[in-house]
């Protein structure tokens, strides 16, 4: 009988291991699904690479030489209008309660398409003038009139504080990094903004040289020269500064220090408290870490970063793959400007999530935040530091954006939204990669402005813009649209068979004939920046790494919107024209020929 138990057991144990093996399976294959795709969804697919055509310069079965940019006659770079006045202030409540509502009802969270209409077309309601202006506050600071503006080797004068913007990367630089650095210069105010890019220094000690060096880097050299960039290697420090008070405004550390059992300082004359941190005999107040405290896992490593380096020097932080699309400085130069977004459209007042994340330097918060991290074992994942803030009643201070400011898709993508959809209307974080036809369903069924004006020679293709249906029978508009959707399938289908036919020209390209729209697997389109997620001060693109952009997608309609601007030939959104160096335009992605 104890022979038989025993032969059930090893094989229940089996069988409860083979489970556990398969479910650990199951959630790596998934992960990776999600990190390729962007999606949830097991249906969805990363973007086929096209075949490498040997010779020649086909893409998307066309010359690309001879493929217009666009569909649109007139683009609107200037969309945003003027820049924001050097001092203004954004009001955070005004804010927080327009994309909200109230704190327990939470009734505006999932609506993120009014919450962008209200961040488009109500500057007046959220920004304001201080009565005492930050450029006033210093006899060291030029007047805005008479402030020197940037040059080809001069980054200018700013009329008031800088604003320190900071990022962390690890490894070789990347089309990624191009793309963060170039939204950077494109959007903000570069007068009186510095940034920072952290390298890993801890596991790679020469990160910085070596970027120096890197040739996808080096496009970015004059703009290091000129004081725009700084490299900055990332090394976990030993010690982190902490404000007078901090052991005493801490629950945990008052009760210790008001017992009297701390003991007698050390040989360097420290008192040490609890969790690493130490009183030495002038009273200053620090962290001291050991290295078996210290964490070299990349995820964890990027959320202890963010927050030690605000702590330090304050500003905002920004991912990698952050997308930014207005100028920050009104959000970060108002006093007290701690922030961070809503983790999806969780409703805990303590999920936050900190892809974007601003803290005053050496703050109590920013202290208390801290000190939180290592305490848990020097776990700084937002929402973990989040519940405590709010269990320990601090999570008021962290004002906490919903995702319309910084991640307008995210509800849409992971919970599901109410009320119309965004423009574009984007369902999986991948379509902004794809410029195939009529890859992204539904992209332009919340648009309902007037229709763009389109060049003349191509106003009888079919295009991918098209205004919000009005008629009340939408089963009609449904019907119309289903069969032109069928129309361009079947051209589409011509084009790729006629693609075989195509002949080399004497030119050495594929270029011996006109360009046909209908035979471009990649074609223009109506795309513009001044409909993508109009209102929000960035796009977060959610990881996707290894992915690049097809002719003609979102980004790179983007990526075409920047090197106007860096060739001096368009301006950025808020009318301004490229004063600085000459910077490298974006490679061709080879793969899509």
């Amino acid at each position: 009988m104890e022979r038989e138990r025993s032969k059930f057991q090893r094989c229940g144990l089996l069988v409860r291991n083979l489970f556990i093996a398969t479910l650990a399976y199951a959630s790596v294959v998934e992960i990776v699904h999600i990190y390729q795709t962007g999606s949830i969804s097991p249906f969805s697919k990363a973007p086929p690479k096209a075949p490498t055509i040997p010779e020649g310069s086909l893409s998307g079965g066309v010359n690309w030489r001879l493929r217009p940019e666009t569909l649109v006659k007139d683009i609107n770079d200037s969309y945003l209008g003027a820049r924001p006045h050097v001092d203004t202030y954004a009001n955070y409540t005004r804010l927080i309660q327009a994309c909200r509502g109230s704190a327990t009802g939470l009734e505006k969270m999932r609506n993120v398409y009014d919450c962008l209409a209200y961040l488009t077309s109500n500057e007046k309601d959220y920004f304001f003038l201080p009565d005492q202006p930050p450029s006033k506050s210093s006899v060291n600071y030029p007047s805005v009139k008479g402030a020197l503006k940037p040059s080809r080797k001069s980054i200018g004068e700013c009329p008031g504080p800088v604003q320190l913007y900071h990022t962390y990367w690890t490894g070789p630089s990347t089309w990624r990094v191009e793309l963060f650095v170039k939204s950077y210069l494109y959007t903000q105010n570069l007068a009186c903004s510095r940034l920072h890019i952290w390298l890993d220094s801890d596991s790679h000690p020469t990160a910085v040289s070596d970027m120096m060096k890197d040739p996808g880097f080096q496009r970015f050299l004059p703009l290091v020269a000129r004081g725009d960039i700084t490299l900055k290697a990332w090394n976990f420090p030993s010690r982190i500064p902490l404000p007078k008070g901090t052991v005493a405004q801490d629950p945990l550390y008052a009760s210790l220090l008001n017992s009297g059992s701390l003991g007698e300082p050390n040989s360097k004359g420290e008192i040490y408290v609890e969790d690493g941190v130490v009183i030495q005999n002038d009273g200053s107040e620090w962290i001291v870490l050991t290295e078996r405290q210290m964490t070299f896992l990349p995820v964890a490593v990027s959320d202890a970063v963010r927050f030690i380096v605000l702590h330090l020097y304050g500003g905002v932080y920004l991912d990698m793959d952050i997308l930014l699309l207005r100028d920050l400085r009104p959000l970060i130069l108002t006093p007290d400007h701690n922030f961070a977004e809503r983790w999806a459209v969780h409703s805990h007042p303590g999920d936050f999530n900190t892809a974007v994340l601003s803290l005053n330097a050496n703050s109590s918060l920013s202290s208390y935040l801290v000190c939180g991290g290592v305490r848990m074992g020097f776990n700084f994942h937002p929402r973990i530091l989040g519940r405590m803030a709010w269990k320990d009643g601090r999570v008021e201070e962290l004002a906490m954006f919903e995702t319309g400011l910084f991640d307008p898709i995210w509800g849409e993508f992971n919970w599901g939204r109410e009320g119309r959809c965004t423009v574009p209307c984007f369902k999986d974080y991948g379509v902004a990669f794809m410029g195939t036809r009529d890859i992204i369903k539904d992209e332009w069924q919340s648009y309902d402005g007037p229709q763009l004006p389109l060049k003349e020679k191509l106003t009888g293709t079919q295009t991918e813009l098209r205004p919000r249906p009005r008629s009340n029978d939408d089963a009609e508009n449904n019907q119309k649209l289903g069969l032109r959707r069928k129309l361009n399938r079947r051209q589409n289908q011509t084009g790729l068979q006629s693609k075989t036919t195509t002949t080399k020209g004497p030119d050495g390209t594929y270029g011996g004939r006109d360009y046909n729209i209908l035979d471009d697997k990649y074609p223009p389109n109506n795309r513009t920046m001044e409909n993508f997620f109009r209102g929000a001060w960035s796009y977060h693109i959610h990881n996707q790494w290894t992915k690049h952009p097809q002719p003609n997608s979102w980004f790179d309609v983007i990526e075409r919107a920047q090197d106007g601007f860096f060739r001096g030939e368009r301006t950025n959104p808020y009318s301004e024209r490229w004063e600085g160096p000459e910077v490298r335009p974006y490679d061709r992605w080879l793969e899509f020929d």
